[in-house]
């Protein structure tokens, strides 16, 4: 059974359930990875905690732009796919891998140039900000190839094939994970080593993922001769089509910036406190957003193909599955929030706040999986101002002045409070797009001439 046939005929829920499992693999590895990295980090004190929450909203940003060619470019492979039409795909994955290498070595370049002035804006205070120095100086170093892989494993999930992508991801992970206590305490390079183990970990697993693309293992080719097939409309359709991902992730980064200047006013101890929980909350929430990235190319494919039933069906199913996912991890993480919060750093300053903030974080998690999966049907068919406008409500529009408001009126305690909140506020935002879309769709599949 070709590819196509798979996509078109496997039962939704098989389906989904089968792309997710590698998308899930991945996310967890990798947020294994960011939570022992996290608990090294916390063997060096409170500020080289805090250093780890600064680093993570720079990475953030080299994410984003990873994500943007990636989903942008997968979004577009996957209905071109559907369409049955490798070529244009193969055209466009070359010209999303080639533009996510060129960002990344800009955002090097640019992050050396005003490297000191950076780590303040990123929400430093004085005594973290020379681990946060010694730690992204590696970063930078591997920003052409962190941000390229994040491209390189969107296109794999993209095309059904996110079981080579979660190989390239969790070798990397395993990697890094090795390799921090050995740099870190064995060679005596403090956070430096964590820098350095997360630099090569991320460069192997650029390598890893493109031998995927060179030794003919996926459905589209990576050929620099293609290039000159490409144009400066496709790269705009695919910044356009991407754009969504930029928005959430660059918000992210930004949210987590003024997160850590907020916190900054309380001393390191609350920049380490809530580093700490969003690390944790993501990893609990990163079972459930595997479900979501499996689902987006079954989406994409469908949608392609004219399948409108097929993707009811998927998103259905991916909306109640995530739920009931995130539903266990709500109820483990308001049980043993302090105990979680200790075993990345065991001061009691840094478990009181974090405490408070990982049992409002965890309770709010129970309405995202069907905002997820709502916005993530948007952008895997190329609706891209809704998209854009999903992402946007859910990562800054409304977290953003809520954070600024609260932490204004209630201090830390409003610090705590504002994430929650504004995820319950973007429901009533969300559920209008959802029944407008389905609405729009067409009732009836669409016969197409070449269907087997």
């Amino acid at each position: 059974m070709t590819q196509y046939e798979k996509m078109i005929n496997t039962p939704v829920s098989k389906l989904v359930v089968k792309l997710s499992i590698p998308a899930m693999i991945s996310m967890l590895v990798t947020n294994i990875y960011n939570l022992v990295d996290t608990a090294f980090v916390g063997q060096l004190g409170t500020s080289a905690s805090g250093a780890v929450g600064i680093v993570f909203g720079f990475m953030s940003i080299i994410q984003a732009f990873g994500f943007m060619f990636g989903q942008g470019t997968g979004s577009i492979i996957s209905r071109l796919l559907g369409m049955r039409d490798k070529e244009k795909a193969s055209d466009h994955s070359t010209l999303g891998a080639a533009a996510s290498f060129i960002c990344g070595t800009i955002i090097l370049i640019i992050g050396f140039i005003f490297l000191d002035n950076m780590i303040f804006a990123l929400g430093s205070t004085e005594t973290i900000a020379p681990y946060a120095k010694n730690y992204i100086t590696y970063i930078l170093c591997a920003a052409p190839f962190m941000c390229t892989s994040f491209t390189l494993n969107n296109i794999l999930r993209y095309e059904g094939k996110a079981a080579l992508g979660m190989i390239g991801l969790m070798i990397g992970a395993a990697l890094n994970i090795v390799c921090d206590p050995i740099f870190m305490f064995a060679l005596d390079m403090g956070i430096a080593g964590a820098g350095l183990a997360t630099a090569i970990s991320q460069t192997v697993s650029f390598g890893i993922l493109l031998g995927m693309f060179l030794g003919g293992k996926t459905e589209t080719k990576l050929q620099p001769k293609r290039l000159k097939n490409c144009s400066f409309r496709m790269l705009a359709n695919i910044m356009a089509t991407g754009f969504p991902s930029l928005l959430r992730q660059g918000l992210n980064s930004i949210t987590t910036i003024i997160l850590n200047s907020c916190c900054a006013v309380y001393g390191d101890a609350a920049v380490a406190a809530m580093s700490i929980v969003t690390r944790i909350v993501f990893f609990s929430f990163s079972i459930a957003l595997g479900v979501g990235q499996g689902f987006q190319p079954v989406a994409g494919f469908n949608y392609g193909a004219g399948k409108y039933s097929r993707l009811k069906k998927a998103f259905i199913f991916t909306a109640i599955t995530a739920e009931c996912i995130v539903l266990i991890g709500t109820v483990f993480l308001s049980l043993f929030p302090e105990q979680l919060i200790a075993l990345f750093r065991d001061d009691p300053a840094v478990i009181e706040i974090g405490t408070r903030a990982l049992r409002l974080q965890s309770l709010s998690m129970l309405v995202l999986p069907p905002c997820m999966a709502v916005e993530m049907m948007f952008q895997s068919t190329g609706k891209r101002l809704g998209a854009s406008i999903l992402s946007s409500v859910r990562s800054g529009i409304l977290l953003i002045p809520t954070l600024l408001i609260l932490a204004n009126l209630r201090g830390l305690a409003g610090i705590q409070e504002a994430q929650p909140l504004s995820l319950l506020l973007s429901v009533p935002v969300t559920v209008p797009f959802a029944v407008m879309f389905f609405k729009k769709l067409p009732a009836e599949d669409r016969e197409t001439a070449h269907e087997s």
